[in-house]
């Protein structure tokens, strides 16, 4: 396993997409607790559960990012991949940051055991960034292939291994490229 693996995942199992998993999970409940206790639900309980939501999807954002940045950093600048996994960064971003403001100004409404109208406005507004930004994340993945190796007929328990790619499976594609390799000509 070389270093970098470590944190971007191995070929065919990479990181950034499970720390996505937990980061949206976390951001969604988030949301959906301030909605219910602005709406009257258990509106005590769910203001808390609601703050220790939002700042635990900023907990998970931090390794969630760092994965995420790794894996941009090795796309060929310029090609349409390259693009659409900016626009995924630029609008996760936003999201996180007006997370932060929502986590900050809401601090005293979760003390007071509410969530404020401004809290509830930002959280549903990041929300809305997210799911944009997550839009776009699935675009990477599922339109462009990013880190998808397309081994539909490799037996299951080859294809579960930690080195299931390593066999060249991994090879390049839309727009990865490694030292001295072109990139994928579907990006041109």
């Amino acid at each position: 396993m070389k270093g970098s693996e470590l944190l971007t995942g191995l070929p065919g199992h990479p990181t950034h997409p499970p720390l996505t998993d937990a980061a949206i999970g976390l951001y969604s409940g988030a949301t959906a607790f301030a909605v219910l206790s602005a709406l009257g639900v258990s509106e005590e309980n769910l203001a808390i559960a609601w703050w220790i939501a939002l700042v635990a999807g900023l907990v998970v954002t931090g390794p969630t990012a760092v994965t995420g940045l790794l894996d941009w950093l090795k796309i060929t600048r310029g090609t349409p991949l390259w693009r659409t996994t900016t626009l995924h960064l630029v609008a996760m971003v936003a999201a996180t940051i007006v997370f932060v403001v929502a986590a900050i100004v809401g601090h005293g409404g979760y003390v007071d055991r509410e969530v404020t109208t401004l809290g509830l406005l930002l959280t549903v507004a990041g929300f809305g960034l997210m799911s944009a930004g997550g839009w776009l994340g699935g675009t990477v993945v599922f339109v462009h292939g990013m880190r998808v190796l397309r081994e539909q007929e490799k037996p299951t328990h080859e294809a579960v291994k930690p080195d299931s790619g390593r066999d060249g499976g991994d090879a390049p594609r839309a727009g990865l490229t490694r030292p001295g390799a072109a990139p994928d000509a579907r990006d041109g």
